[in-house]
């Protein structure tokens, strides 16, 4: 198959600017660790349970259900009349800055009415204050994301891939600059952190909004004259909504788990009957967090940015009717994903421990965080070509105007993830919800491809040729790694950093020869453009 010159570019650039907000991101979370440290007193904990309320909005609505449903019409809009399509983006914006903004009131209703039923618990209040705080970042973020799925239909992808950095650098800023100044004791640092990540949404949407405008779209405002495509928009976010929430829902039932059910070892929890102790220890929230951090770096930079490239080309395909085109095209992203998802698995599992202990054992964040992290990071890594795939295959389904099979699909694997959240954590402490994840994560890409397979033929033959050359080149940097590491950790006398350097070079530059001899083009399509 020929190289898809403008579907490459475009995942190319989206990638470039997300590696930068991953980067970003993981100094926000450097200094985060240091700051409020993992087990101190449950603030972090409390924290990173807080942010996902709002965050869940973001991933969820903004740049999941919402720009899922938007750019199929809009994108066809384009295509008939670029006047019609501006109408389109400024009543949908309208709208879902009514519905956003009544969400939040609601949300903060309800966090109102758990404050006189639990208050006065140890965490609770702290967790109410920060989730309280934070929630209109989903409203600036979420229209932020809208923006961002224009520029996205209009082509135009760096400034959307880079946006994330806004949050980030505020974060970071406030995390370096502020919080220190701030007794660490209770909860004040936290809130320093809760401001930025405020101010961070408001910028981020003035940025992105400007950009539309700049682009050359003028949207005005006439609901009259777009209720047919602005309807359609609408009724479609709910399906998108519950196929795209299963990461989501199973990332905040992760932390709530880990919040809910961590205690001193010598602590029974009283809700349960018998002497029942607590399996997880304070901390298991935070472990979690950094753990997905780690996770959603390669995520990030190869399966949302495949995912976000191929959608505007499979909605035009799916519009025009051209299914063996569109099949091709899901099938690319797919390629693209396992040449880089698979090895960033291998190297999750294997070096989660020294790459934890790099970036974050500092401060208040210790040697005995760094294990348990790690173990989070081996469980989570497990599973990153799966969640790497997910979005691609996802796209696909709504290119196609298909919303009801993801979103069954989805439901079941939330309860599946629960299930299994439920009997592992006993065993594996919070490591047991990141494993639950991962499997869950697995079954449930399995399950869509096959229905998917079923509408859109898919050329199976390039999709098991690269998954078994990607294999084959990861078995051999896998053992690379198994070899150098120790080697490199009791022969050379450099700092860890160092060590951690010239282990991951030497296992990348093993893993792309040994991919290239085995005909392996993908990562040459991605760097090469």
């Amino acid at each position: 198959m020929d190289r898809p010159v403008s579907l490459i570019a475009a995942a190319r650039t989206t990638a470039l600017g997300t590696l930068g907000s991953r980067i970003t991101g993981l100094l926000r979370d450097m200094a985060t660790a240091a700051v409020l440290g993992m087990s101190g007193g449950g603030v972090l904990d409390a924290f990173v349970v807080a942010f996902r309320i709002p965050n869940l909005a973001r991933r969820l609505l903004g740049e999941g259900a919402l720009t899922a449903a938007f750019v199929p019409v809009f994108a066809r809009e384009l295509d008939r009349d670029r006047r019609r399509a501006g109408q389109v983006a400024a009543a949908t914006f309208a709208l879902s800055a009514v519905v956003l903004a009544a969400g939040v009131t609601v949300a903060w209703l309800g966090l109102g009415a758990a404050y006189l039923l639990w208050g006065g618990r140890p965490g609770v209040d702290l967790l109410l204050g920060l989730a309280a705080a934070m929630m209109p970042y989903a409203l600036f973020v979420c229209l932020a994301a809208q923006s961002a799925a224009v520029l996205q239909a209009l082509g135009r992808f760096a400034l959307p891939a880079a946006a994330p950095m806004v949050l980030n650098l505020c974060w970071l800023a406030a995390a370096i600059a502020i919080a220190p100044r701030v007794r660490p004791e209770g909860g004040g640092r936290a809130f320093v952190l809760a401001g930025a990540v405020l101010v961070a949404g408001v910028v981020q949407l003035g940025l992105q909004w400007a950009a539309v405008r700049r682009a050359g779209l003028r949207p005005a405002l006439d609901f009259g004259a777009v209720r047919q495509p602005v309807s359609e928009v609408f009724r479609g976010l709910a399906p998108v909504a519950a196929a795209l929430a299963v990461t989501q829902l199973n990332a905040l039932a992760d932390s709530l788990i880990a919040w809910g059910l961590a205690g001193p070892a010598t602590a029974t929890i009283g809700w349960l009957p018998g002497e029942v102790g607590y399996p997880m220890r304070p901390g298991a929230a935070g472990a979690i967090y950094f753990g997905e951090r780690l996770y959603q770096f390669p995520l990030g930079l190869v399966g949302v940015a495949v995912a976000t490239a191929v959608f505007p080309t499979v909605a035009r395909r799916a519009a025009r009717g051209e299914g063996e085109l569109l099949g091709s095209d899901i099938a690319t992203g797919l390629r693209l994903v396992l040449a880089v998802a698979l090895p960033a698995a291998a190297g999750l599992v294997l070096l989660g421990e020294p790459l934890v202990g790099l970036l974050f054992e500092r401060g208040l964040f210790t040697a005995h965080d760094t294990a348990r992290a790690a173990r989070v990071v081996a469980f989570y890594g497990s599973g990153v070509w799966a969640y790497c795939a997910l979005p691609v295959v996802v796209r696909g389904f709504y290119a196609i105007g298909e919303r009801r099979a993801p979103a069954r699909l989805g439901l079941a694997a939330v309860g599946l993830n629960l299930a299994l959240n439920a009997t592992l954590i006993w065993p594996l402490a919070e490591a047991g919800l990141a494993a639950a994840t991962s499997a869950t994560a697995a079954l449930q890409l399995a399950v869509l491809l096959a229905v998917f397979a079923a509408r859109i033929p898919l050329p199976w033959g390039s999709l098991a040729t690269t998954a078994a050359r990607a294999a084959a080149a990861t078995a051999v940097m896998a053992v690379a790694c198994l070899l150098l590491e120790p080697w490199l950790r009791g022969q050379v006398p450099a700092s860890p950093a160092v060590q951690l350097a010239v282990l991951l070079a030497v296992a990348g530059g093993l893993y792309l020869a040994a991919y290239r001899i085995l005909g392996g083009r993908e990562i040459g399509w991605l760097l090469r453009g």
